[in-house]
């Protein structure tokens, strides 16, 4: 009889063990210090001030809290190695997935803006910031975020991924390094990525000041076309002045030239 094949892999429950929840914690403070790096990125004039950076990157956290324990939960379901099949999931959420979510985003933002909900527009929170518009925002997009993790558990119900799992991490024969590049290795670097595109998908884009967006059209306001009309129009209307002058001025000396008399010496 043959020898039983040597186990390799994550064991059942690993990604909720004491080191695999270690792993999640320093993937997500990993992972988040890369927002905060964008953060500083951002040139002075555009930077965001914390509290609208915070319900910016605030959405993203609970987006992908959520992603990530829905990944959790289904590599469980089965008897399978967990982290390979986490590293699937993980890796369709940021390929097929990442469309899903620029796919969402711009439908919800196109819904919001014709029906013109002001706060539903990611990224505006008002003047001063409402929580209430954050909290509408992070339920349109926790929305968004479920539709595409049901899209994905779909596409994972297509036959054939148990070989490519088996490609992905078959290799590895130690599971605490299997866990390791499942968990934090991979996840951080695609992660920081995704990130970084989705926060400029959510952001709001930098308005020069002064402006007024008015139902779509941008309108500057009256103050400052005053200044500027009266600079484009004032050397004009100097020119004209000088140049009224000079023909007054002509015109009185040819009148002065008509109205001298000739004086003739008659001998």
């Amino acid at each position: 009889m043959a020898a039983p094949r040597p186990a390799h892999g994550c064991g059942s429950g690993a990604l909720l063990g004491r080191f695999g929840v270690l792993l999640q914690a320093l993937l997500a403070l990993c992972a988040f210090s890369t927002l905060m790096l964008k953060r500083f990125k951002e040139p002075k004039a555009e930077r965001r001030p914390w509290r609208i950076w915070f319900y910016d990157t605030s959405k993203q956290a609970i987006g992908a809290l959520f992603i990530h324990f829905a990944n959790v939960f289904l590599s469980d379901l089965t008897e399978e190695d967990p982290c390979s099949l986490y590293l699937i999931n993980f890796i369709l959420d940021a390929t097929l997935g990442m469309l899903l979510i620029w796919l969402g985003v711009k439908v919800v933002s196109w819904i919001v803006q014709h029906k013109k909900y002001t706060y539903l527009v990611f990224g505006e929170y008002g003047d001063p910031p409402q929580a209430a518009a954050w909290i509408g925002q992070c339920i349109l997009y926790l929305l968004i975020m479920v539709f595409e993790k049901t899209v994905i558990s779909l596409v994972l119900l297509i036959p054939g991924w148990t070989k490519l799992q088996q490609i992905l991490l078959g290799y590895i024969p130690n599971p605490q390094l299997e866990l390791v590049l499942v968990m934090l290795v991979v996840p951080f670097i695609v992660n920081a990525i995704m990130f970084w595109v989705v926060d400029s998908l959510i952001m709001r884009k930098h308005k020069q000041k002064d402006t007024l967006d008015i139902n779509g059209s941008i309108e500057t306001p009256r103050v400052r076309r005053t200044e500027e009309s009266q600079v484009l129009l004032s050397p004009d209307m100097d020119f004209d002045q000088s140049e009224s002058d000079q023909d007054t001025s002509g015109l009185h000396g040819t009148n002065q030239k008509m109205k001298q008399p000739s004086y003739q010496v008659v001998i």
